[in-house]
């Protein structure tokens, strides 16, 4: 019969691994009831563990697809790990290689800063620069190649990184690193003499501005519809280094109060959580080290203008 090494006798494996990743198969044969036969005879088959099936649970599982994953788009949010392999080179429907690219999708250094600071110089990224190389960033390069009569790949090779660097000027450190993610909105008229803690509920941000100056800059955050921040001009009324609140007992550091209860303050909330959530009716800051120098430089009496 098949399966049967011989009359009444049924085959029968078993695994010894010999190594890390070699084993050895062993087959024992015993005598089927009635052969009168009570010996074991062993026969050893030894070889590579490959990923694949042998049935029984010897094996690790079905072996895995050997093509690759196909890529899909990333955002410039959440960067993946950078990349580790160098770009190369492919070629065309003509045979000729394509332009090798400097820059793509899911890199991320500080070259892809630079490419960022530059594209924003342009108005072609409109957000501050991250080192991340994403959707965003190849929708701005597009833009640029477009503009200039480039390929529009929306991956950086050597012809379009010499002529950005051609109609652009080196970043400053600001450019590369400004103090908010937000883009500062247009000054309110009311934020361009004195000193003045200019909000902006339009951009969500706050510009410490002296004489129509921006001497600092921060992202914020602001109540909610049921607990809204009052919009207006207020002066900054008392401040307070470490202070919880009285109503809900939560920690207000920094705080500049200009508005019956509402104030300026770090919110750990708005660092962990971003836009998520909302404040009940203060301006919330979650660069704790920017709201730190600048409680030292406000002083009481200076102005506060809410705006949209």
């Amino acid at each position: 019969m098949r399966n049967r090494t011989r009359a009444g006798s049924i085959p029968r494996y078993t695994r010894h691994t010999r190594g890390n990743d070699e084993a050895v198969f062993v087959r024992h044969t015993q005598s089927g009831a009635g052969s009168g036969g009570g010996g074991t005879r062993r026969r050893l088959y030894a070889g590579r563990v490959r990923h694949r099936s042998f049935g029984h649970g010897y094996g690790h599982g079905p072996a895995p697809s050997s093509a690759a994953p196909s890529a899909s788009p990333t955002t410039d949010a959440k960067p993946p790990s950078p990349s580790s392999t160098a770009p190369t080179a492919t070629a065309t429907p003509s045979g000729t290689a394509a332009p090798k690219p400097l820059l793509g999708d899911g890199d991320e250094n500080e070259q892809v800063r630079e490419l960022q600071a530059r594209l924003r110089q342009l108005d072609f990224f409109d957000r501050a620069p991250t080192g991340f190389y994403g959707t965003m960033t190849a929708g701005a390069v597009r833009k640029f190649q477009a503009r200039r009569g480039l390929p529009e790949t929306g991956s950086v090779d050597g012809k379009t990184w010499q002529t950005l660097l051609s109609v652009t000027r080196k970043p400053t450190a600001d450019e590369l690193k400004p103090a908010t993610t937000n883009k500062l909105d247009t000054p309110d008229p009311r934020c361009m003499t004195g000193r003045v803690l200019c909000i902006s509920k339009e951009s969500r941000t706050l510009a410490w501005m002296i004489d129509g100056k921006v001497v600092s800059s921060m992202d914020v955050r602001f109540g909610s519809e049921n607990t809204p921040t009052r919009e207006g001009l207020f002066k900054v009324e008392w401040k307070a280094k470490d202070w919880t609140s009285t109503i809900y007992h939560t920690p207000m550091p920094y705080a500049m109060f200009f508005s019956r209860g509402q104030a300026v303050h770090y919110s750990a909330d708005f660092a962990a959580r971003g836009y998520a959530g909302a404040s009940h009716g203060c301006v919330n800051v979650r660069d704790r080290a920017k709201l730190s120098a600048l409680f030292d430089e406000v002083k009481v009496g200076d102005k506060v203008v809410v705006h949209w």
